[in-house]
């Protein structure tokens, strides 16, 4: 049992962004009674929630709690709180970043908990990075995991993992956001939990190819399972740990994106099989799939640190390329046979 004589006071919280994950997170810290300003870019949006106390577009059946304030006024949602969820796109972390700064400078008390999932194209850095580089001052932590925001905000049980450089910043989320339904667990593994929620996505698009082309349970199995020994490659060559990848942001959040219809990368793979245009899949979509980006990323990556990547350079060619997904997967099988793993890894 949650020894309740930990459940912290009530505080302020804004969450910056207002699509289904950000909206979810509001809802999980509003329950918990805390003050929550969720920021919407868009006027009308924050005006069309005020009013109906639902996010229409993103999550139409549910019902928000009163505590949730929402708003278009960054200045107002940022002098709510100094513990800001982050919840937009990776790329736009910069360019929100960049105007948090300009409109306060001193960010030396504020908290931030990350939970966008990718890595940025231009740079090829995580979100940690660019934080670091914009506002080297504040405490920093991501939040990743299995968790549909379709499922969390029914209430069905969902565990996360955060990850700081900061042990009490770890502690304080999980405080915060950890209710009945809603588990956290901690990690100082910022890099291995940022990696493996960023490449994910790609591999579940990857996925969904798969599916829509009907290639069956072994194939898809075989297919998530190589993907998963891509992330930990890379994954290890960015500085992470291994067995962070055989957790929650690892294979568990690679489960719940690759086999669910929940899953937006999965479905822009299942739109690309039916034949659509990456343009068209993601209109079809009405939301951001971070994999179409991140798969620009994890393939310079790939090639910058000299890590084999071929699911992800496959999807690359699908995407960007004009490569035809069974041309794709006959290239995939008829690689020349390796071991599954090097031997030197179990050595000394």
């Amino acid at each position: 049992m949650r020894d309740e004589s930990r459940r912290p006071k009530p505080v302020n919280i804004t969450v910056m962004g207002s699509g289904s994950w950000g909206t979810a997170l509001a809802k999980v810290a509003a329950n918990k009674g805390h003050s929550v300003v969720l920021w919407c870019r868009d006027e009308k949006q924050a005006e069309l929630i005020s009013k109906s106390g639902k996010n229409d577009r993103y999550l139409p059946d549910v019902d928000l709690p009163p505590n949730i304030t929402p708003t278009s006024d960054l200045v107002s949602a940022m002098k709510h709180s100094n513990m800001w969820i982050m919840a937009v796109p990776t790329q736009a972390s910069r360019s929100l970043l960049s105007k948090l700064r300009s409109i306060e400078n001193d960010m030396d008390e504020i908290s931030i908990c990350n939970v966008a999932k990718g890595i940025e194209i231009n740079t090829l850095k995580r979100v940690s990075q660019i934080v670091q580089e914009l506002t080297p001052k504040c405490k920093y932590t991501v939040l990743s995991g299995p968790s549909h925001a379709e499922e969390v905000v029914k209430g069905l049980p969902t565990a996360v993992v955060v990850a700081s450089d900061h042990q009490e910043e770890t502690s304080l989320w999980q405080d915060i956001l950890t209710g009945e339904t809603f588990r956290i667990y901690s990690s100082e593994d910022v890099c291995g939990v940022e990696t493996g929620g960023a490449l994910k996505n790609v591999i579940a698009i990857a996925s969904g190819l798969a599916h829509r082309m009907e290639m069956g349970d072994n194939a898809t199995a075989a297919l998530v399972s190589r993907g998963l020994a891509e992330i930990m490659r890379l994954a290890v060559a960015m500085g992470s740990h291994p067995i962070t990848l055989a957790g929650l942001a690892g294979i568990g959040d690679l489960m719940v994106t690759a086999y669910s219809r929940h899953s937006r990368n999965f479905r822009l793979g299942m739109a690309l099989g039916e034949g659509l245009s990456l343009e068209e899949a993601i209109e079809t979509l009405g939301q951001v799939a971070e994999g179409a980006y991140t798969v620009k990323a994890a393939v310079e990556l790939g090639k910058k640190l000299k890590v084999e990547l071929p699911i992800s350079e496959s999807v690359y060619q699908v995407l960007y390329e004009g490569l035809s997904p069974k041309e794709a997967i006959r290239e995939l099988i008829s690689r020349d046979p390796k071991p599954e793993y090097p031997p030197h890894i179990f050595q000394e």
